[in-house]
């Protein structure tokens, strides 16, 4: 965009805040969705959602001419050996998130999402070569202190949060490894999921009670809708990425499970036993040393700039 004093100006750069804020007020919100469709099981909602994503996917990519990137990836034994990795990584993450939330464990989704950051830096740190500064030390042993806490007091949910932290932590690793974009990424790994998924929505076809999808009009546009909340946030998340420092990326991250957090508590009436409050207040202050120290760490490299 030009303006009258000098035509000749450069746009400024797009900012990436808003999309980053949209992917995420998506993602936290995602749990009213699944209200919609609790009816759908789990299993089979997690095959409908790999069968609708990869036809929006495919549209979005030919949008934005990245056919060329997605025949590279193809082409790449190694780029194929690690979306295979990834693709069963965040299969595991759909399952467990969608199965939690219909089970009404949306607190323990949250704090899975909460501590996910967390573990991203402690994975880096194993097997990147990162290190961690002391804050950050500090920040992940406070972390521990609540994972700790609850498998002290609430051992029959703390697999779901630690399933959803290193699934999707494990995943920003393995996607880490290669050089294929989000939705490239994320095209692929529906198209290596895609025989699985329908062979998941023909087995339920074939069941007595017959498949979610085709029965009512209204449930099978939701259905179909779960292509649009996979593809959309993620793209939203890609252009964000793109656009603004990690640090502050980091810190909008933690919008979706305190979204989530306040749904359980106010929507799905879910009763926040006294384990479960201390567990996040000790990840809140975790999550505060975390952010803090990124923040000051990124003050102090523009000052040295």
């Amino acid at each position: 965009m030009t303006t009258p004093e000098n035509p000749n100006a450069a746009a400024p750069p797009a900012s990436g805040l808003l999309p980053a804020i949209g992917a995420y007020v998506i993602w936290g919100f995602l749990p009213l969705y699944l209200l919609l469709v609790k009816t759908v099981p789990p299993f089979e909602f997690v095959g409908w959602r790999i069968i609708w994503t990869l036809p929006l996917c495919l549209l979005i990519v030919a949008f934005r001419r990245q056919f060329p990137e997605l025949i590279a990836a193809f082409k790449s034994p190694r780029a194929m050996l690690a979306l295979l990795a990834s693709a069963v990584l965040i299969g595991i993450n759909w399952f467990v998130y969608i199965w939690a939330i219909m089970a009404g464990e949306v607190y323990a989704t949250s704090i899975g999402y909460y501590l996910n950051p967390l573990i991203n830096v402690l994975l880096g740190t194993l097997f990147l070569g990162e290190r961690l500064t002391r804050w950050q030390w500090l920040a992940v042993a406070i972390a521990l202190a609540a994972v700790v806490l609850l498998a002290a007091g609430a051992l029959t949910s703390l697999w779901i949060s630690l399933t959803l932290g290193f699934s999707f932590g494990l995943y920003g690793l393995v996607r880490k490894q290669v050089a294929v974009g989000s939705l490239p990424g994320l095209t692929i790994e529906s198209a290596i999921l895609l025989l699985p998924a329908i062979g998941i929505a023909a087995w339920y076809a074939a069941s007595p009670a017959g498949s979610s999808f085709g029965q009512d009009w209204q449930m099978s546009g939701l259905i179909v809708f779960s292509g649009v909340v996979t593809a959309v946030p993620l793209l939203m998340f890609a252009l964000a990425a793109r656009r603004m420092d990690y640090s502050t990326l980091g810190f909008i991250q933690y919008l979706a499970p305190t979204i989530v957090f306040f749904l359980g508590l106010f929507v799905f009436e879910q009763p926040l036993a006294p384990v479960k409050l201390f567990s996040f207040v000790l990840i809140w202050i975790a999550v505060g040393v975390f952010v803090a120290d990124l923040w000051a760490r990124k003050r102090a490299a523009r000052a040295a700039a």
